[in-house]
């Protein structure tokens, strides 16, 4: 029997719906991605690294403000839309590059600035990646990540666990912001800055991007029904699925 590797199952997943991640409204769209704009506005000379680009929105941001960008997938095909989609925004100084997260093909100190959205809970080793990051930021150069965020709470963060993993086989964790801020601290990066937001999710879209099979999406419709109180008010899960997850934006830097 043939075996896969989670970067395998990841490059599944998301190659037959890059198109529909290009067009997504929670992707292309959100406060996070016009504060990564007037975050990289003061670095208008910095080369940076887009690290797990998915359809490229966080790249196209940087784009508009750096001298060179590189986005990094570990998906052929989101990359061919993200190189398709930046030669019609007239995007030459962004190219693209093929690997995973924990495996960086780039010279150490090669970067000012890397930046990442939502892909980091599909990482089979987050700290790893951290570390291969630190790798290859130059000294007192910045990272910044931006991801669901778990509440922390055993009981809420099983529900979002679970919901994530029946809509997407390819998720390995949502993490709370304790285990962000140890994860990066280990990896030799110093917090400069955490905001936190709330994100609305439309069931159907929800599902619709992933191509969720039937069987699992009404598994979760199931799973939503049989929340307990506390956790419906949590995430303000409503009637026909749609919820509400928390989300974190993580700023740190390379020691000089």
């Amino acid at each position: 029997m043939a075996t896969h590797s989670h970067h395998d199952n990841v490059e599944k997943q998301f190659g037959s719906q890059a198109k529909a991640y290009l067009t997504s409204q929670v992707h292309a769209t959100g406060r996070d991605l016009r504060q990564l704009r007037e975050r990289l506005a003061a670095f208008a000379q910095a080369r940076v690294l887009d690290l797990g680009c998915g359809a490229g929105h966080a790249s196209f941001a940087a784009a508009e403000q750096v001298r060179e960008v590189v986005a990094y997938d570990l998906s052929s095909s989101m990359l061919a839309v993200v190189a398709e989609a930046a030669r019609e925004r007239g995007f030459s100084h962004l190219s693209t590059c093929q690997g995973h997260a924990e495996s960086l093909p780039f010279e150490a100190e090669s970067f000012d600035i890397v930046i990442s959205r939502y892909s980091a809970h599909h990482w089979h080793d987050v700290g790893l990646a951290l570390r291969e990051i630190t790798r290859v930021l130059k000294p007192g150069g910045t990272v910044i990540m931006m991801d669901i965020l778990s509440p922390g709470h055993p009981v809420l963060d099983i529900w979002l666990q679970t919901v994530e993993a029946l809509r997407d086989t390819s998720h390995v964790r949502n993490y709370a912001s304790g285990e962000w801020l140890s994860m990066f601290n280990q990896a030799g990066l110093i917090t400069r800055n955490v905001d936190t937001d709330r994100l609305e999710l439309e069931f159907s879209s929800w599902i619709a991007r992933m191509r969720t099979p039937e069987v699992l999406t009404q598994a979760i419709r199931a799973y939503q029904r049989s929340a307990s109180a506390g956790v419906q008010r949590y995430f303000a899960l409503q009637e026909d699925g749609s919820f509400t997850s928390d989300t974190i934006m993580i700023e740190a830097s390379k020691a000089a």
